[in-house]
């Protein structure tokens, strides 16, 4: 699903003259130096502060989440090249597919194939080293109702 909301804002954006970029094979919408990040956190009705990035969530998406989202918080001591590792910094490094300067707008939903999206978010959203989110700003949107025809 989260992939079907990815390609339908790619389209949207098209349409609206806006930029859309190809990341390994995935088009993202790209709207004033703003990637629109899709990701869907439950199959069912969960609070927004229980989202978590899945343990086998690929690199490519991780490495979106902390190249182009929010700066991490300081930590207990800055991290310099002394104290990171290749593995680190590559998983920090932006995507130049989509603009160094890219930030991150994280879409954040729970749907489900009967009852479609049940809830929506969006805002900045930080990933944390436990797979868990900040938020320094987000907002609840509106689901429009369906209809089945």
């Amino acid at each position: 699903m989260a992939e079907a909301v990815r390609e339908n804002l790619a389209d949207i954006a098209r349409e609206l003259g806006e930029s859309v970029r190809d990341l390994r094979g995935y088009e993202y919408a790209v709207i004033n130096d703003h990637a629109l990040f899709p990701f869907k956190y439950a199959n069912r009705l969960k609070p927004l502060e229980q989202a978590r990035l899945a343990a086998d969530a690929s690199p490519t998406r991780r490495r979106i989440l902390l190249s182009h989202g929010p700066d991490p918080e300081d930590g207990l001591f800055p991290l310099n090249e002394e104290y990171t590792t290749e593995e680190y910094e590559s998983l920090h490094e932006t995507f130049e597919a989509l603009g160094g300067s890219t930030k991150l707008v994280c879409l954040f939903f729970t749907a489900d194939p009967e009852g479609g999206i049940h809830v929506i978010h969006w805002g900045d959203a930080r990933l944390e080293p436990d797979r868990t989110f900040t938020w320094l700003h987000s907002e609840q949107l509106q689901v429009a109702p369906q209809s089945f025809e």
